[in-house]
């Protein structure tokens, strides 16, 4: 399927969307959660995030990360913007 074209003959982009992140159900040996929760709590993040963050590193390290691949979501209160001056 091709996407639809515009006047000047380039496809249309369609406005980018927020994607939702996927939800999978992953079964491990009790074991090597337990390492992994040691492992994530030391890093100060989530089980969830450290398993993130070594799916993300192998994939970079193999060249498969996507290009189109945004950055890990930021968890808890933002930065501060405006800060007063001293």
């Amino acid at each position: 399927m091709t996407e639809p074209s515009g006047e000047d003959g380039a496809p249309r982009r369609r406005p980018q969307q927020q994607q939702q992140r996927k939800q999978v159900l992953l079964r491990l040996d009790p074991l090597v959660y337990e390492a992994l929760a040691r492992w994530a709590g030391d890093e100060l993040r989530s089980a969830n995030a450290q398993i993130e963050f070594l799916l993300r590193r192998a994939l970079s390290e193999a060249g498969r990360l996507p290009g189109g691949a945004g950055p890990i979501p930021r968890r808890g209160r933002p930065p501060t913007t405006d800060r007063p001056e001293p």
